[in-house]
């Protein structure tokens, strides 16, 4: 069997990896996240450690101003309560002197604010360097500064930023690293279903498909194994088909072979030759017969089957239809009956291709049909618009088991052929083709009210594919 063609790709390209490509794209959003994060971090880690400064600086500074006598302090201890990091204070009294060594730092608006009794935080510079500045009114009048040197919140912002970035570098590498697990995962089930694919384009069957993982790998898998079971089921048909085809061209063959050896070698007398001709011409209209079926089906498959839509009055096509077959219902001694509504059934269908179903399942049925039996085509409206055709008979019906293969071709002819008159073994098929080529249904009953087999062909008002 030939192997399937391989998907079409420029020529010097190579496809990547479903495993590799999912483990690139995991590792680039963990970057990305990372990345994210640090700029985040970076832009916010100033911000949080000066707030945090100031908020140390508003504490210490609100508890001096409950001190008493801190203003001696200062003035006679000079920078006794100068601390680390670069703290200084000084102090404003009611009387709006300023002392202390943080005096410098303190501008006009910063002095004024305190002095009426509203706190500060703001930025100054001291000794050349810029110092975050926060002042805290006294109770008893007057108030408190503190200052720190900026360079403290820098020192402090670095030491956070450095230390961020061994969670940031981990969680990108963890990122990663899931990622790379979840690509095999995902890919392992895809990888597992491509190679039992090629394995069945190969020609090999019977080939168990795991339905596991993730739901939509579980679903290829599924898929798989009802392909496989569907390839099988079809490939035994075709040989079966072919089979079937085989023995219906090796008997007209086979007569031919032997008629045409036979007057080669004399052996035919001369008062014999009418009954030789009328045989070899028989065998030759059924092999045409059958050969015309062939292509039939053929053509059927084919994207330019061509149809000619058209408001066609059922009524009439069966009316025409039954005055064809009336003459070969009455020599073999089959009631041939038509069922047919009042007024016209009219539908958007090909007239032509509608005649030639009828001639088929009339035909198939009148093989069944024993002498003294009735053959009914029977037309009517349907529920939702459109018409139904039935071809009933009141032959020896069909199983459960044949109703299921009935419209596979060669089925029926392959379990009835030395048992019951049959045709080429297309007939149904075909009929089942073109009904769908023509928008409409056909199903198949065992046993119908005349006690044979009962098909009924369903057209809808207007085709939905013509």
């Amino acid at each position: 069997m030939n192997r399937l063609p391989e998907p079409m790709n420029r020529p010097g390209t190579r496809r990547a990896s479903l495993t590799l490509t999912i483990a690139a794209l995991a590792s680039a959003v963990a970057a990305l996240t990372a990345v994210l994060t640090g700029l985040t971090t970076w832009q916010t880690a100033a911000h949080h450690t000066e707030q945090r400064e100031r908020d140390r600086l508003t504490r210490q500074a609100t508890l001096l101003s409950q001190l008493p006598g801190l203003a001696e302090a200062i003035v006679n201890g000079g920078q006794v309560l100068a601390g680390a990091n670069g703290l200084q204070i000084a102090v404003i009294g009611p009387d709006g002197t300023v002392t202390g060594s943080a005096t410098p730092a303190i501008d006009t608006a910063s002095k004024a604010a305190l002095s009426a009794g509203h706190p500060v935080s703001t930025t100054g510079i001291l000794g050349g360097q810029s110092v975050l500045l926060v002042g805290q009114p006294a109770s008893r009048g007057g108030a408190v500064v503190l200052t720190e040197p900026y360079s403290v919140v820098t020192n402090d912002t670095n030491q956070v930023r450095r230390s961020a970035l061994l969670p940031l570098l981990l969680g990108m590498l963890g990122g990663a690293l899931a990622g790379a697990l979840l690509a095999r995962r995902i890919a392992r089930p895809l990888v597992t279903a491509a190679r039992i694919a090629h394995r069945l384009a190969d020609g090999e069957r019977g080939v168990p498909a795991p339905v596991e993982g993730p739901r939509e790998a579980a679903d290829i898998g599924h898929a798989l194994n009802v392909l496989d079971q569907t390839l099988t089921r079809s490939e035994n048909r075709q040989r079966d088909f072919l089979l079937s085809v085989s023995h219906e061209l090796r008997t007209p063959l086979t007569a031919l072979q032997g008629y045409a050896e036979a007057l080669a070698d004399g052996l035919i007398e001369p008062e014999q030759l009418p009954d030789v001709g009328r045989t070899l011409a028989g065998e030759t209209r059924r092999l045409d017969r059958f050969l015309g079926d062939l292509l039939d089906l053929a053509r059927l498959e084919a994207d330019d089957f061509r149809l000619d839509i058209a408001p066609t009055d059922l009524t009439a096509v069966v009316t025409e239809a039954a005055a064809f077959w009336a003459g070969p219902c009455a020599g073999q001694d089959v009631e041939l009956r038509l069922e047919q509504p009042a007024r016209p059934a009219v539908v958007q269908t090909d007239a032509f291709r509608v005649r030639q179903l009828i001639d088929g399942l009339v035909r198939n049925a009148l093989r069944a049909t024993p002498s003294g039996a009735p053959l009914v085509i029977a037309i009517r409206d349907t529920a939702r618009g459109g018409a139904e055709l039935q071809i009933r008979d009141g032959g020896p019906g069909l199983s459960d088991d044949d109703v299921r293969v009935a419209f596979d071709a060669g089925a029926l002819h392959a379990r009835y052929r030395d048992t019951r008159p049959v045709g080429s073994g297309l007939g149904l098929a075909i009929v089942h083709r073109l009904t769908g080529r023509l928008g409409g249904t056909i199903t198949v009953e065992g046993h119908g009210p005349e006690g044979g087999a009962c098909f009924t062909i369903t057209l809808p008002l207007t085709p939905d594919r013509p």
